[in-house]
């Protein structure tokens, strides 16, 4: 009997957004990889902008074999995910390595060397969870407390729906990036600015 060795997918893309927007970039970056963290084979990400200014960004995100990237990437976590970007960014590359070289070799056609494609250092999961968790938890409950009050007859489907339509920019662009950079101490285990030198 034949045995098959699963062997790690790396995937590689290349974005574009305005360098004005660059902390709502990171934001939502942070909260795709939030997402996938929870996923079983997930194995890592990282992601790096081309230089100062630069509207390319290049993110990496490895799984340990096609079969757990398949679910990732058909999730609905992840369509939420990337059409909460929607207008915002535009994806002009997507390659896929697979074994260890996906993490070390750079695209071939560019000239942007990923050789570490790794943002500053990524605060604890449970804090990136808590975080968010602090974001979404007043959001969904304001939310789910005004559909129910004004669109009670208003079958829950449709409630969810409009729920999540109105909640998702709202997280991604204003909420999440806001509270990132206020709890941005907590999160890197800095002086709390109220405590002063």
């Amino acid at each position: 009997m034949s045995m098959t060795l699963a062997v790690p997918v790396t995937v590689a893309i290349a974005r574009r957004v305005d360098p004005a927007r660059s902390s709502e970039m990171v934001a939502w970056m942070r909260a795709g990889t939030a997402l996938a963290e929870a996923f079983p084979g997930f194995l890592g990400a990282g992601w790096v902008q081309s230089g100062p200014g630069s509207p390319e960004w290049h993110m990496l995100y490895r799984f340990a074999d096609a079969e757990t990237l398949r679910r990732w990437e058909e999730s609905p976590q992840r369509h939420w995910w990337l059409s909460s970007a929607q207008g915002i960014v535009e994806h002009t590359r997507v390659e896929r390595r697979t074994g260890i070289e996906g993490w070390f070799d750079p695209p071939s056609e560019h000239s942007v060397d990923l050789v570490a494609p790794v943002a500053p250092a990524s605060p604890p999961r449970w804090k990136q969870a808590v975080t968010i968790w602090l974001a979404f938890f007043p959001l969904s409950l304001s939310a789910t407390l005004l559909t129910s009050h004004f669109l009670g007859a208003v079958p829950l489907a449709a409630r969810v729906l409009l729920m999540t339509l109105c909640l998702t920019p709202l997280m991604t662009y204003l909420v999440l990036p806001w509270i990132t950079r206020t709890l941005h101490w907590w999160l890197h285990g800095q002086r709390a600015p109220w405590r002063g030198l």
